[in-house]
């Protein structure tokens, strides 16, 4: 059985169906050109991406280098604990690597999640301090993966990493959920910039976030990544980014 057929039978299981047969053509062509795509990513493009991804995170650094006192000076007085978040999050090729965020919640203020579903941050988390909202809605909170970059555990533009949790979950849920990890994950992405983005359990808006990863992956090339780019950065300035 194909990919397209696994996912397609996978997601009628789950008691997802697509509206539009549109959509769900569209995933079953993205998931059987990916491995495809993925090898040209590589002979034609992976250099080039990479020297992108180091000229874009200088210019980043030097971004963070010029806000850090200031983030780190509103966190301090927004609430105790240290300036940076640290987490598992998945990379390429099921890789985990530790990611790097300015704090945004609070230490000691714990949620639970229901049955075995992962926590997830959303719309009012209690556990998000005000100017930490602030550093969420801006994308600012995201500043320090600059260094994820220059690492190479990341690049500019990829599939959002997610928490291992997280994966865990969809890959038991979303059929083939992990080819989105061909490639590297990314500062920023094609679902991010086209509204979905954020901590989210619902399967059906799940499938169309995978559905735009697929997108990416499979239409891969640099106007595309610099398009990403000029969107981010677009939504930052009107603080449109739909974080939360």
């Amino acid at each position: 059985m194909r990919n397209s057929e696994v996912l397609t039978t996978g997601l009628k299981e789950k008691g997802i169906s697509f509206e539009e047969n549109k959509e769900k053509v569209y995933i079953n062509r993205a998931l059987m050109n990916i491995n495809m795509n993925h090898i040209r990513l590589n002979r034609r493009y992976r250099r080039t991406k990479r020297f992108l991804d180091i000229i874009g995170s200088m210019f980043g650094l030097l971004v963070f280098v010029i806000l850090y006192p200031f983030i780190a000076a509103g966190i301090k007085i927004s609430s105790k604990g240290p300036i940076f978040f640290i987490q598992d999050r998945t990379g390429k090729n099921g890789k985990v690597f530790k990611c790097y965020k300015f704090r945004t919640m609070h230490i000691g203020i714990t949620k639970r999640g229901k049955d075995n579903e992962p926590i997830v941050t959303e719309e009012g988390d209690r556990r998000i301090f005000s100017f930490g909202r602030f550093l969420r809605i801006s994308n600012l909170d995201e500043l320090p993966q600059i260094l994820n970059v220059l690492k190479g555990d990341m690049s500019l533009v990829g599939p959002r990493p997610y928490p291992v949790e997280e994966c865990r979950h969809w890959r038991t849920t979303i059929p083939n959920f992990e080819l989105r990890y061909a490639v590297k994950p990314g500062l920023t992405g094609w679902a991010q910039v086209t509204g979905y983005r954020g901590g989210n359990l619902n399967l059906k808006h799940m499938v169309f976030r995978l559905k735009r990863d697929f997108k990416y992956i499979e239409s891969y090339c640099l106007l595309l990544d610099l398009k990403i780019i000029g969107r981010t950065i677009k939504q930052m300035l009107r603080r449109q980014t739909l974080a939360h």
